[in-house]
């Protein structure tokens, strides 16, 4: 599912140059060469400091997030002490990825030299000819941290072998709790369920309370339910599409189990409360307002909860997804305009990995993060392994500003990723349909439910 920075009140599409003037005599490396055609030797050395470039690049925040724009015009700043030729051109768009607007402008080949995408935007920019092949450029000399990235992030990025993007954020689907409403109904908040039997014998408790409360909350609507339902099935082992992603997989047993126990909780139980058709946003506030106990989430949900909607980091979280058989796995990262230079290309990953992927740095300068009165102690992004991860793990919870304890049974017991399906989301949309069936129908038959909904995906699949 697309997930983007915290939403805020103001949308803004003005653009800010953070510019550093030198007296270095070098010419222009902005236009020329194709980026694409450099010599893979050439691709591989560094950028020549003298190399004078500009760079457009998305996603700078919005002046509403007074502190996330100093950090990145402090960035820039110290950026420009090492590369001071390199002259970064900040566009703010809020959010930073709209589709339709993204869509426009891949078709135009309106992208900036740096432009943001989620992780499952791949195809659709490489149908468009729009991303730069980086993998010539990308070595432990221009991202040093490479070796410890986690190669499930980096192959989401890849296609045929060749890569093209580099990540800003990552995420993984556990279950959030409610910690205040696990201890009402006399539920151990440091063991919260594994399972989907005990967490529907959970949720039964928690609904017990009455005033409103639903133990457990679904979506079924703009997309979202079918993003619930592929995160449901990879915990139980299950599939969206098959290997080849040609076909749909999900009629199965367990998809069919999904859908009877949704079913089951909403219409047996009683446990899922009376309003349905929810989307994206509808769960968090029931679960800031005091009236949810779990519903499947990524760690940052914590945080729009926080400060958008007046929560409390204390009174939330984590668990790995039921089953724990694997977890949906998404992000945000950055690709680079094909048909600019090469100089620039160097200059992209230079800053990539400055703002983004430089332990300490950036957006893992943990103690700044805390300094600037914004969260530090969530448990993503994290795409690190072994000493890198070691050392990141440290600094955050040196710098925590929240209960991390929450979250031990999540980071304790990690689940391997499993990227979205392909055409992910003209697939969520068809499984929505079988999501919202079941929670709004207790007459629906889950098993023709998922044989219309495997009909049209493999139509879906057909038109690739």
């Amino acid at each position: 599912m697309r997930r983007t920075r915290r939403p805020t009140t103001t949308a803004l599409t003005a653009t800010l140059a953070l510019t550093l003037l030198t007296a270095c005599g070098t010419s222009s490396s902005d236009g020329g060469s194709d980026g694409n055609a450099a010599d893979a030797a050439d691709a591989a050395s560094p950028l020549d400091p003298k190399a004078k470039v500009t760079l457009t690049i998305d996603c700078m925040p919005p002046a509403a997030e007074k502190a996330e724009l100093r950090q990145w015009k402090e960035d820039v700043k110290a950026f420009n002490a090492t590369y001071p030729n390199i002259t970064i051109k900040g566009k703010q768009t809020d959010p930073c990825l709209e589709p339709p607007r993204f869509t426009a402008m891949l078709k135009a080949k309106s992208q900036p030299d740096v432009f943001y995408t989620y992780f499952t935007d791949l195809q659709q920019v490489l149908d468009n000819d729009g991303a730069t092949d980086i993998s010539a450029y990308v070595n432990d000399r221009s991202v040093p941290a490479l070796g410890d990235m986690d190669p499930d992030v980096l192959d989401v990025l890849k296609k045929d072998g060749k890569l093209y993007g580099l990540p800003s954020s990552n995420y993984t689907m556990g279950l959030l709790i409610n910690r205040p409403l696990f201890e009402k109904a006399g539920l151990d908040p440091d063991k919260p369920p594994t399972t989907w039997a005990e967490v529907r014998a959970a949720a039964k408790r928690i609904a017990a309370l009455g005033d409103g409360v639903a133990g457990f909350g679904e979506y079924s609507a703009g997309n979202n339910g079918g993003w619930h339902f592929t995160a449901t099935a990879y915990g139980l082992g299950g599939s969206i599409v098959d290997a080849d992603g040609t076909e749909a997989a999900f009629n199965d047993a367990t998809g069919k189990q999904i859908l009877d126990n949704l079913k089951a909780m909403r219409w047996d139980d009683d446990s899922m409360g009376k309003t349905q058709l929810l989307k994206w946003g509808d769960l968090q506030k029931q679960m800031a307002s005091g009236k949810l106990g779990m519903f499947l989430a990524a760690p940052d949900d914590i945080t729009y909860m926080v400060q958008n909607l007046g929560a409390k980091y204390g009174d939330y979280g984590m668990a790995p997804i039921p089953g724990q058989k694997a977890t949906l796995f998404g992000g945000n990262d950055y690709m680079i305009k094909k048909g600019i230079s090469a100089d620039k290309v160097k200059a992209a990953i230079a800053w990539i990995n400055f703002k983004f992927l430089t332990p300490g740095k950036g957006q893992f300068d943990w103690a700044r993060t805390k300094a600037d009165g914004l969260p530090v102690g969530l448990p993503q992004p994290n795409f690190w392994t072994g000493q890198t991860k070691t050392a990141d793990d440290k600094a955050r919870a040196t710098s925590s500003t929240m209960p991390v304890a929450n979250f031990k049974a999540f980071t304790a017991h990690p689940v391997q990723g499993k990227p979205e399906p392909p055409k992910a989301q003209e697939i969520y949309k068809v499984l929505d349909t079988a999501m919202s069936a079941v929670l709004t129908n207790k007459d629906a038959d889950p098993g023709k439910l998922l044989d219309t909904a495997e009909k049209q995906v493999n139509q879906i699949l057909a038109n690739q």
